[in-house]
């Protein structure tokens, strides 16, 4: 079926944003004595929802102790970002996909006001946003995918999914949406045994290119 629209992840897929986050993070957990590392985050941070993850690496926090560090490490990521670029080639395939009439949503992890953030600094407007932090589950769950789907008007195979990590991945695949995996902050193995079935640095790589010619090849 012919390809009618791209969905994107946020961190890592539309900027290379995951070596903030991890610095926000470990900056946060050394505060309370957690020395941790990039193999710590990729495995015990990466791709998850930020309250599961404060309640499982600091069951010790109260809700609104959570809550408190949340807020602390996120506005830390902001200022982390505050010059942050898109990848290279996502300009290119966000006109390529206008010119062509192909909806674009995102579908992320990520806190409102980070979105919110992320989007004003890259200049980017979408015709969806699901956030998981809004529906009862998020990625890995395919709540959020199908939840786009829906909003989208579209079945899974019209679809292409972005993202930048297995969780990522696992929730697009189980909505039966093609996954192309950002190799930003994971090995393409990893992504790969998510479920993704190509794994690429940024968007200027000629085989996705190829991929898209193949399923939408006419501007209108």
């Amino acid at each position: 079926m012919k390809l009618k629209a791209l969905l994107f992840d946020l961190d890592g897929t539309l900027a290379d944003t995951d070596r903030l986050h991890e610095q926000a993070w470990l900056e946060g957990l050394a505060r309370y004595g957690i020395q941790a590392d990039h193999h710590y985050y990729q495995t015990q941070i990466s791709g998850g929802l930020n309250p599961e993850i404060v309640r499982r690496i600091l069951p010790q926090l109260s809700e609104a102790e959570g809550e408190t560090f949340l807020t602390q490490k996120e506005a830390r990521f902001r200022e982390l970002a505050a010059g942050v670029r898109p990848l290279p080639g996502l300009r290119e395939l966000w006109n390529w996909a206008q010119n062509r009439g192909l909806r674009r949503a995102l579908v992320s992890n990520a806190p409102r006001v980070n979105a919110l953030f992320m989007l004003e600094r890259l200049e980017l407007s979408f015709d969806c946003v699901v956030l998981s932090e809004e529906l009862p589950a998020g990625k890995p769950d395919p709540l959020p995918y199908r939840r786009a789907l829906e909003l989208l008007g579209l079945s899974p195979d019209e679809a292409l999914a972005f993202e930048d990590s297995p969780s990522g991945v696992r929730s697009a695949v189980g909505a039966g949406i093609r996954a192309v995996a950002l190799t930003t902050g994971h090995r393409p193995e990893a992504l790969e045994q998510a479920g993704a079935f190509l794994s690429i640095a940024n968007f200027t790589d000629p085989r996705l290119w190829g991929w898209l010619q193949n399923h939408h090849p006419t501007a209108p």
